[in-house]
């Protein structure tokens, strides 16, 4: 029996990562989830935040933002489908400040529901991407 799982971690632009992994850490729609090798299949949405997914054999943990979209499980292969997927070692925290401010600012311009509602999942995404910032930077 297999202790690692391969990971796919797959954007609308590109592959972002593809590996054997001993585990795998997600932003689950419902909490935090945590896979390792031979999990229960499983179908479920993932939002904004920081997949962190630590190599078989050891080595550095590999930190990806994603700014949400579907987790699929089988006991062999963990693939996630992400709307954005950026690697930790690509992200910006002076860009995400940026764009941050921008997102504040245009949410105080909002006049009506729906773009209110677009602006304040914009910012949430954000929030979850600057959180990741913060993680990668204590590893």
């Amino acid at each position: 029996m297999a202790n690692t799982i391969q990971v796919e971690v797959v954007s609308a632009e590109e592959s972002v990562y593809s590996g054997e992994a001993a585990f795998v850490v997600l932003p689950g729609e419902s909490g935090e989830l945590g896979i390792y090798p031979r999990h229960t299949p499983l179908i479920t949405r993932i939002k904004p935040g920081a997949i962190r997914i630590q190599p078989s054999g050891g080595g550095e943990e590999q930190l990806i933002f994603v700014a949400g979209g579907i987790l699929e499980v089988q006991p062999a292969i963990v693939t996630v489908l992400a709307d954005t997927a950026i690697r930790g070692h690509d992200l910006d925290e002076a860009k995400a400040l940026e764009a941050k401010q921008r997102a504040e600012e245009s949410l105080r311009n909002a006049t009506d529901k729906q773009e209110i509602a677009v602006v304040e999942g914009e910012l949430a995404m954000l929030a979850a991407q600057l959180a990741a910032i913060r993680k990668l930077r204590k590893h």
